[in-house]
């Protein structure tokens, strides 16, 4: 059975394929991401509301631009409105907005129109009966602010996915400018181009093909194949041995069977990842398109997922057309382990598929996600319109343009290669490499700011760096030393002269603190080169250097700094105390993590439960550290006294000059914040609209075994840690009236397993003050 893909499958569907998404959003532009099916000139209006966003008031902001195109039925734009006559939104309103699009000789089309075909005959796309999106600024007062923020979204990912709770936080509250969310950060792992279902592949590549038009030509064995010559779930040999990829390692080649490899087939999973439309009415059995029995068995059970996935696709298209939408890239948004550390660099840029791949990833994410998050560099004269212009010309030669092939390579940072060894060249950068860039390379790393908050996005992919003097597998520094000028000290320092900030977020995709065990896992599989396995130099403090050095770049200009990290397929929240041995000065960090929004694991779930409060409760951590150079080491919470430090673990290697653990610059402790219990969302929503009627039959059948699943009884859920089943969180601050410091707050949305299905949230709540009775257990 076939996927079918061509003309007529086309005809069917509405002109916009995907979006629109609601993306960088200030008062004095607005912006909108769509995917269209034909070439358009797509004007945008922003519009005033009237009783809390019911009725449409003035124009206030508009714009146009003609889509890109990206091949014979795909065609984008990130159109931005701004005003004619110097008009700016404000705080505390709810705004809506319209699209006009106008096909060549044809009449224009409203957005609602555009939504719709005879195969979509209705659209759902706003809260009101207007049928406008719409949307509110961040608020004037901090204890107004309500951010949504998480990560790792794979499509055939167990248990259901959370990212459509944002829709029904958004439905609870959209006439209310200041409990409505004002921002969505996605942390990372958008896509996922490893571990593919074999059933996404199967649609992917008929369907990136269609939207191209040709095929691509990939470079395998010393010849070329396309993406149909390599076939869903037998893919793992080609993308370990000929792309030199490296998430199928270590036993793990299922991983990799279905990779994507083509430009197509990452453009097609966005489309798929974000809209219903482009997804097939049907699935085939497994029987029809396999043999092995285990494979018939994966592929049915990733075809239940995939459904229970696209049923709740219009609420997710939804939400994302009433928020402003913020992303940033971590490694399963091109592969596993991408620029892990200089080891992987080399065996994967080093060939010619492995590079390819890199390319197509990266300018997918650029295109369905960066334009947005930074539309100024893709204004006239700007990298990104060159680069805009370069995917046009290469998509009109089918691929066959090496002038074009060049230049997209040059604006999207990929590293040239040495034209002696065909590996990709490394500059020095103090005492690390970093992988050659062009100057007029776009920047991956932005800054959003309001009256109240200010969000720093770090880019800690692209510009590692990776140690000179160590193996090539050592773990890396997230930030090479440029990296950390450029994306931190400048923007701190520039932000502190010009406004007067309540609170700084860092979006920092990896974790800069994770669990004790973890750390262990990580040092112990460093120790038998075994790096790729667990993501070996992912998290900030596996390099305690460069981490040393990231703490005293954001504490030399802010007291308090939040967190949001992903990655790690389970949400917690931690706070970190930080004091100077040689002022009053005091800090805090608070790290909050959330993840998976659709990847939950067995041992995610294990942890989610009271069992890792019995077995592996995190306890308290101590560090001292240094400024110059920039060092910390762990201390035995036994060895606190200034003349019996003990440190638990350090090479000789990571106490350079031999710093004596007497004479610290600074100390800090770090302590995990208590899960509260779990409570019913306040307006119950229709639960039946998130589950698939297949999935409720399921469900109602195992209902009368659930006193005999004690693990799933809500006693044993209440776990005091961790949100280890897929969640979505919302950020907010409070402001006691006996207290003049805020409190921050993440309530983690989940579905409960326990009968009957209900959304949940767990609730993480902390002081944005250093804890003063912990600082005080040093004794100096």
């Amino acid at each position: 059975m076939k996927y079918q893909a061509g003309e007529e499958f086309f005809q069917r569907l509405p002109l916009v394929l995907a979006g629109p998404i609601l993306k960088h959003t200030q008062p004095e532009s607005v912006t909108v991401w769509l995917a269209l099916k034909q070439a358009c000139q797509v004007e945008l209006k922003v519009y005033h509301t009237i009783n809390d966003g019911e009725v449409l008031g003035n124009c206030l902001l508009q714009g146009e631009r003609s889509t890109v195109a990206l091949g014979k039925y795909l065609h984008v734009v990130a159109v931005t409105a701004r005003s004619p006559v110097g008009h700016c939104l404000i705080s505390d309103t709810i705004y809506g907005y319209d699209l006009q699009l106008t096909v060549a000789n044809q009449t224009p089309q409203t957005l609602q129109q555009a939504l719709c075909s005879n195969s979509y005959p209705t659209v759902n796309i706003s809260y009101f009966e207007h049928q406008k999106p719409t949307f509110t600024l961040p608020p004037s007062r901090l204890e107004d602010l309500q951010i949504v923020h998480s990560s790792c979204r794979k499509p055939h990912g167990s248990g259901l996915d959370a990212l459509p709770i944002l829709d029904y936080l958004i439905e609870a509250s959209a006439n209310q400018t200041q409990r409505r969310p004002h921002q969505l950060f996605l942390t990372g792992d958008q896509i996922y181009g490893d571990d593919v279902a074999d059933p996404s592949l199967w649609v992917a590549t008929t369907l990136g093909d269609a939207l191209l038009g040709w095929e691509e030509q990939l470079p395998v064995g010393g010849t070329y194949c396309t993406p149909k010559e390599l076939p869903p779930g037998e893919r793992a040999k080609v993308v370990t041995n000929e792309a030199g990829l490296t998430a199928g390692l270590h036993h793990k080649s299922k991983k990799v069977a279905s990779h994507l490899l083509s430009l197509g087939e990452y453009y097609a999973t966005y489309l798929l990842t974000w809209s219903p439309v482009c997804w097939p009415i049907a699935f085939p059995k497994g029987h029809q398109v396999k043999r092995d029995r285990r494979a018939i068995q994966n592929w049915n059970r990733a075809v239940r997922n995939l459904r229970q996935f696209i049923y709740t696709l219009g609420k997710v298209r939804r939400a994302l057309a009433n928020i402003p939408t913020y992303t940033i890239f971590d490694d399963h948004d091109v592969s596993d382990d991408w620029n892990l550390n200089q080891a992987w660099c080399l065996r994967v840029l080093g060939r010619p598929l492995g590079r390819r791949v890199v390319q197509n990833a990266l300018l997918a994410y650029t295109l369905f996600q960066a334009w947005g998050n930074t539309p100024g560099q893709f204004t006239e004269g700007q990298s990104g319109e060159k680069l805009l212009a370069a995917v046009q010309a290469w998509s009109a030669e089918q691929g066959k343009d090496p002038k074009a092939d060049r230049a997209i390579a040059r604006y999207l940072g990929m590293p040239p290669s040495d034209p002696h060894t065909g590996l990709p060249m490394l500059v020095r950068d103090g005492s690390v490499f970093v992988l050659a860039r062009h100057p007029e390379a776009l920047s991956w790393n932005y800054i959003v700011q309001s009256n109240c908050h200010e969000v720093i996005v770090l880019d800690t992919r692209t510009r590692r760096g990776y140690p000179a003097e160590q193996k090539a597998i050592a773990p890396p520094m997230l930030l090479c030393p440029q990296a950390f000028k450029q994306q931190l000290v400048l923007p701190l320092r520039q932000i502190a002269q010009e406004t007067q900030i309540q609170a700084t977020f860092v979006i920092a995709p990896t974790n800069v603190f994770g669990s004790q065990v973890i750390d262990w896992v990580h040092h112990w599989h460093l120790q038998q080169e075994k790096v790729f396995s667990t993501d070996v130099g992912d998290a900030w403090n596996i390099n305690v250097e460069a981490l040393a050095k990231f703490l005293n770049t954001l504490f030399e200009q802010r007291q308090q700094v939040i967190i949001l990290s992903g990655d790690i397929h389970y949400s917690f929240a931690a706070r970190l105390s930080y004091a100077r041995t040689d002022s009053q000065l005091r800090s805090v960090l608070v790290q909050l993590t959330s993840s998976a929004l659709k990847n939950e694991e067995p041992l995610t779930r294990l942890i989610h439960t009271r069992i890792k409060d019995w077995l592996l409760a995190e306890k308290l951590r101590y560090w001292i550290g240094w400024v110059n150079p920039a060092n910390m080491v762990e201390i035995s919470d036994k060895k606190l006294h200034h003349d019996t430090f003990t440190a638990k673990r350090y090479p000789s290697s990571q106490l350079r000059q031999r710093q004596r653990l007497t004479d610290p610059d600074w100390y800090c402790v770090l302590e995990w914040i208590i899960r509260q219990t779990a409570q019913a969302s306040g307006c119950t929503p229709d639960i039946s609209s998130f589950i698939a009627p297949w999935k409720r039959a399921e469900n109602t059948k195992r209902r009368y075994l659930q006193p005999l699943m004690f693990w799933k009884s809500r006693w044993f859920q209440e776990g005091r840690e961790v949100v280890g089943l897929n969640n979505l969180s919302l950020v907010q601050f409070e402001l006691p009236s006996s207290s003049s410091s805020y409190q921050v707050i993440q309530d983690s949305y989940w579905f409960s397993c326990w009968h009957p299905t209900q959304i949940v949230y767990s609730r993480f709540a902390t002081e944005l003050t250093p804890n003063q009775s912990l600082l005080g257990n040093f004794k100096f």
